[in-house]
């Protein structure tokens, strides 16, 4: 018999006693991990932060991190969005979930950081850039099988990229998985979208992703067919706002379940949870449409560099002309230049001519002082129409005549009812009328000197369309701007008359350019005001052949000013360089971070008031705004850049803990800054 403890025999083995019933109305929680971390749908200051929430066991499944849920919150349901799920929490009783909206995990950890960062940069609201990054629900579409993940491209030919010296090394970095940040500068002509696939189809060829964001959906539209021809249509998304709720969200999803690693889109694009970035492309860097106007204002440059920071992917700025921003990046050594030789860019560039406003070129005949250009302009049209190639107007104001002074004293005409600024809207033919309250100007008085004449401070499209169809009046005119934007125009004799930003593109590129009334873009009260015309200027001349094939460029503007002769050399790396070293010099952006506060001047006293403000920091105002509002700016050094956003996110905190009713408008290093 066995050697047996005595006792072991008599041994009762006790259950272990139930686990207490939770309390009536509470359900059970998760056996693992029983708290959620989530942000709550609630844009106040103060509750920028993570809240915890009990998992119940009927969840559990379906509440994983990244997942839309309900909670309660102040005694009312709001959405909120799970970051993470952890063993325990530091409050005693947290609340449980309401609802798991959707088991569908759209807000990946990796953007989850970045939209973090981004908030922190510009000292907004994680919730409100989480707006932005991740598009409305559709049920329908979530529902949807998965199609199957596109299959891994070839790696394309990078001819393209020999004519810039560091342009296949740029590619072979790219290739090999390694972090490789760039300023790309176009030659002129350049076909900027087929570029940009060879360097995305290279990345995706790797088993990386790549997010390229252009401003606008025609850009959209073409960089999307240059990538489908390399790597296939399933190959590539495309999210921009003019697809619809259900085709964005659907697209958005495929590049969230990773069936695609090629994206193109407009400046949420910039978010795209693409698994692992290889390349982050911003096209035409200084585009405003790059900056977003809902809080907290973002930048797509800034976004991009920030998601580069956080997942080790490279970086390519791009465009025909090139903004302070980019120039610093390049001379700071982060992002290495990618320029041609000044000898392959002037084969490549169009002739530029510059003619000043009081230039002795004015026109001779007829028809040039009916159309308001000299005669310069006028040679180069005929010949390009001659040649069987249309030509491009661009006009900066869209309209008939959207200004008018006085003819005898030159005092803006303004609306007796409510002095907003009187235009002609329609045509010639019809009296001028207010452009804030439409009523009518016929019996116009100047208040000033009593003259009732009027004139034209700066004609429209529409009128500068009018008045080329008289000039050329066999020759078939289009127009592009506003609400009707040509994506192309076919080849042949035509007049393209467009506002900048809305330039079609021809089909065998234009034989001339025309650009009007330079001297509204320069005379702008802003900070940026030469670097924008300069970059509105080389977009539509970049459409014209170039110089061999007939191609010219007449821009109406003085020839001694640098932007022109920017644009005359084409040299818009120069120009950056002389707008950086005047912003070091003066002390604004991008030398210095800034920010702007707008709102009553109370409310921004008191906020300035208990503003933790940097050492080093400056005040700059107030100075009004509306009769109502007033503005300041508050100057760092770029050091103190991170400093001064969380000063004023506390300072926002406090003002929205006090429950503040005067709204301040916090913008950190804003475009329109001046």
């Amino acid at each position: 018999m066995p050697d047996t403890d005595p006792d072991a025999l008599f041994t009762v083995e006790v259950p272990a006693p139930p686990a207490p019933p939770a309390p009536k109305g509470r359900p059970e929680p998760a056996a693992e991990l029983p708290v959620a971390k989530v942000y709550v749908d609630v844009p106040l200051a103060h509750l920028d932060q993570l809240f915890d929430y009990l998992v119940p066991a009927r969840m559990d499944a379906d509440a994983v991190p990244g997942a839309r849920v309900r909670v309660r919150f102040a005694g009312q349901l709001v959405d909120a969005f799970i970051i993470e799920r952890v063993e325990r929490s530091e409050h005693k009783r947290p609340s449980f979930l309401d609802k798991v909206i959707s088991p569908e995990p759209v807000l990946a950890p990796e953007i989850a950081a970045l939209c973090r960062a981004v908030a922190d940069r510009y000292a907004g609201a994680m919730i409100d850039v989480l707006r932005l990054a991740i598009p409305p629900r559709h049920a329908r579409v979530e529902a949807e099988p998965p199609p199957d993940p596109a299959p891994t491209p070839d790696a394309p030919p990078a001819d393209g990229w020999a004519e810039y010296p560091r342009g296949r090394a740029f590619l072979d970095a790219v290739r090999a998985g390694r972090q490789a940040n760039a300023v790309w500068q176009a030659m002129p002509g350049e076909d900027w979208p087929a570029r940009l696939a060879e360097v995305a189809v290279t990345a995706a060829s790797a088993g990386r992703g790549a997010v390229l964001v252009v401003p606008d959906h025609r850009d959209v539209a073409r960089l999307h067919a240059a990538c489908a021809a390399l790597a296939g249509e399933d190959a590539v998304v495309a999210l921009s706002a003019d697809l619809g709720p259900a085709k964005r969200y659907r697209a958005w999803l495929r590049v969230r379940r990773g069936g695609v690693r090629v994206v193109i889109g407009t400046r949420a694009a910039a978010y795209a949870p693409v698994a692992d970035p290889g390349v982050l492309v911003v096209w035409d860097d200084g585009d405003d449409q790059h900056a977003d106007q809902r809080s907290p204002y973002p930048h797509v440059r800034e976004v991009l560099i920030e998601r580069a920071r956080l997942g080790g992917a490279g970086v390519l700025v791009a465009g025909f002309a090139r903004t302070a921003e980019a120039h610093l990046l390049a001379e700071s050594g982060w992002a290495p230049p990618i320029v041609a030789a000044r000898d392959r860019v002037r084969v490549a560039a169009p002739r530029v001519v510059a003619v000043g406003e009081h230039d002795s070129q004015l026109a001779r005949d007829p028809a040039a002082r009916t159309a308001r250009i000299p005669s310069v302009a006028f040679d180069a049209a005929r010949a390009a129409i001659k040649a069987g190639r249309p030509v491009l107007v661009q006009v900066p104001r869209r309209g008939y005549v959207p200004a008018l002074t006085c003819q005898d004293c030159r005092t803006p005409a303004r609306c007796r009812k409510c002095a907003g600024p009187l235009g002609l809207v329609g045509g010639s033919d019809r009296p001028p009328a207010c452009r804030w309250c439409a009523s009518a100007a016929a019996d116009f008085r100047c208040g000033t000197c009593g003259s009732r004449r009027l004139r034209a401070v700066v004609v429209g499209a529409k009128r500068t369309a009018e008045e080329l169809g008289r000039a050329f009046a066999d020759v078939p005119v289009r127009t592009s701007g506003a609400s009707e934007v040509l994506a192309t125009v076919p080849a042949g004799p035509a007049l393209v008359v467009c506002t900048p930003g809305a330039e079609p593109v021809a089909e065998d590129g234009y034989g001339a350019a025309l650009l009007l009334d330079g001297w509204s873009l320069l005379a702008r009260a802003d900070l940026r005001a030469t670097e924008e015309a300069l970059r509105r200027w080389m977009t539509a001349a970049a459409l014209v052949v170039p110089a061999g094939a007939g191609g010219r460029v007449v821009v109406m503007a003085d020839s001694a000013l640098p932007s022109v002769q920017a644009l005359v050399r084409w040299d818009p790396v120069w120009h950056a360089d002389l707008e950086l070293s005047g912003r070091l010099e003066l002390g604004f952006p991008p030398a210095v971070r800034m920010a702007s506060v707008e709102g009553g001047a109370d409310a921004v006293a008191a906020l300035l008031a208990e503003l933790a403000m940097p050492a080093d920091g400056e005040v700059l105002g107030p100075v009004p705004v509306t009769e109502t509002r007033e503005r300041v700016l508050i100057r760092v050094p770029r050091s103190s850049g991170r400093t001064l956003a969380e000063a004023l996110n506390q300072a926002q905190r406090g003002r929205t803990m006090r429950k503040e009713q005067d709204p301040i408008k916090v913008r950190v290093d804003p475009l329109d800054l001046i």
